[in-house]
């Protein structure tokens, strides 16, 4: 695995980060709250067309491969950027798995003014999916429910239960009509656990960006704060948790790549390696930003600061799915079996 840039992944970076530092300001995404999306933004973004790049050229896309498409949500994370990029790519990836079956919903997510898509994470109750990803702002959404992979239709509520991160989650029906079942059986399980697997992945990526903003702004605010007389940066308490952090950080940020070019060679642990990328930035997220919340003194707990922007989501981006104690047990469930056996 080598880890340096290519040119083109420079470019592409450099790209995605000149939109997002003009687009995506603390202020626009203050401005986007409860709902968590501003479709502005979303519509700057469709001319790069980051959800071609993210589809096979069988299904009409570009081909591009995870190691790609975790910098761009990396970058994504690190400004809050309050679009659903990540929810209507792994959508659009399982629909182009399904082939035939998907390809409309491929078609919709190539139109040049697309909306969002989403995925339920968990299978549907009783035919209701509960609290999905963007599930508050796409018209479609792609579910389990029992053993069909389903897509179905509905007008999305614009309207997410309060929740600590402001995102546009919503509970969404997967028996109206128009429904449509993309796969039957073990078929739709396996498109399904690709579907959450890469929904981890791009999502643990955009943990990172999030991490090294928040660790950024706790090392500005450390260099800046003096107290008796010196910056309160060179303060051993101080001066070792963000050394801890950055290494967190960097730590996460490779696990993200090895599980990146694990998913694109096909490699039997690229599950494992998802699941353990998530957990690992996650919680280097949640550490990251608590201290440097706190080195903010009282500052931190104030709305008027950005660094609670970075404190809210980095607890509730991985929540959205499930809590980082549940993921350990699946990580050791896919290294080890599942407990009992």
């Amino acid at each position: 695995m080598d880890v340096a840039l290519t040119p083109e992944q420079e470019e592409l970076v450099a790209t995605v980060t000149a939109l997002l530092s003009k687009e995506s300001t603390a202020e626009r995404v203050r401005a986007a709250e409860p709902l968590g999306f501003d479709d502005d933004l979303w519509r700057k973004l469709l001319p790069l067309e980051l959800v071609a790049m993210a589809l096979p050229e069988s299904a009409g896309g570009y081909g591009g491969k995870f190691e790609d498409l975790v910098l761009v949500t990396e970058q994504l994370g690190r400004r809050l950027a309050p679009v659903p990029l990540i929810e209507t790519i792994v959508t659009a990836r399982v629909a182009a798995a399904a082939v035939e079956a998907g390809q409309g919903i491929v078609a919709r997510a190539l139109e040049r003014d697309a909306r969002p898509l989403a995925t339920a994470l968990r299978p549907a109750q009783e035919g209701r999916a509960v609290l999905v990803p963007a599930g508050a702002v796409a018209p479609l959404v792609v579910g389990l429910d029992g053993d069909d992979l389903v897509a179905v239709e509905s007008e999305p509520p614009l309207d997410a239960p309060p929740n600590l991160g402001c995102l546009p989650l919503a509970d969404r029906d997967l028996r109206t009509e128009p429904r449509a079942v993309l796969a039957s059986g073990a078929d739709a399980r396996a498109l399904h656990e690709r579907a959450v697997q890469e929904w981890k992945l791009l999502t643990a990526a955009a943990l990172v960006g999030l991490s090294a903003e928040a660790l950024d702004m706790g090392v500005e605010y450390a260099k800046g704060r003096v107290q008796f007389n010196v910056p309160i940066g060179s303060f051993q308490a101080v001066a070792h948790r963000l050394a801890d952090a950055h290494t967190a950080t960097e730590g996460a940020r490779l696990l993200v790549y090895e599980a990146a070019w694990a998913a694109d060679e096909g490699l039997a642990e690229a599950a494992a390696l998802a699941s353990m990328a998530f957990v690992f930035a996650a919680e280097s997220a949640q550490r990251t930003s608590t201290w440097s919340l706190h080195f903010h003194g009282g500052y931190g707990f104030m709305l008027e600061y950005d660094i609670q922007l970075f404190f809210r989501r980095a607890k509730a981006w991985a929540l959205a799915y499930d809590s980082t104690a549940r993921e350990y047990q699946r990580v050791a469930d896919l290294l080890y079996g599942p407990a009992g056996r």
